[in-house]
């Protein structure tokens, strides 16, 4: 935790306007709670570059979802999606007793197994990618608001 702590501190003594320090920060949360998982980094470093921000600044922000928050900010997304979308279900049974990797690498082996598979997550992958997108957008304009009115506190200090 200290070393995401000295990220976050590394922020505030960014030479660069407030505003543009909180977007970047905001833009890389956004990617950081986003649905595409193991795009996060290469997104914030896209998004940075594109609109010439601040890609450290933006790597920190996508930080804000680490292996320490992973999981309940994945469970809050999903959460949020299903009762946007009415999903009252989201995962189907399983039967843990006679789950294997054997049958677990069989539901690959062929296409209709796949596509069957995917049918039943269906309701998960469309909670999750809807929550996610939804939980960014909100976590974005307020982290962009909060980190600005800190810059600014930490600055006249």
């Amino acid at each position: 935790m200290a070393y995401f702590r000295e990220k976050f501190k590394s922020v505030f003594r960014v030479r660069d306007t407030p505003h543009r320090i909180a977007l970047a920060f905001s833009l890389g949360v956004f990617m950081g709670i986003s649905p595409f998982l193991g795009l996060r980094y290469i997104g914030g470093f896209f998004i940075a570059w594109l609109f010439k921000l601040n890609k450290l600044v933006a790597m920190v922000g996508v930080s804000v979802n680490n292996p320490w928050t992973i999981v309940p900010i994945s469970t809050f997304c999903t959460w949020c999606g299903a009762k946007m979308l009415g999903v009252k279900k989201i995962l189907p049974e399983v039967d843990w007793g006679s789950l294997t990797l054997t049958r677990i690498l069989s539901k690959f082996s062929d296409l209709d197994k796949l596509y069957e598979s995917l049918q039943e997550l269906w309701p998960l992958i469309s909670s999750f990618f809807v929550g996610s997108l939804i939980v960014g957008a909100f976590a974005t304009v307020g982290s962009y608001f909060i980190i600005k009115i800190l810059i600014v506190r930490y600055r006249k200090v």
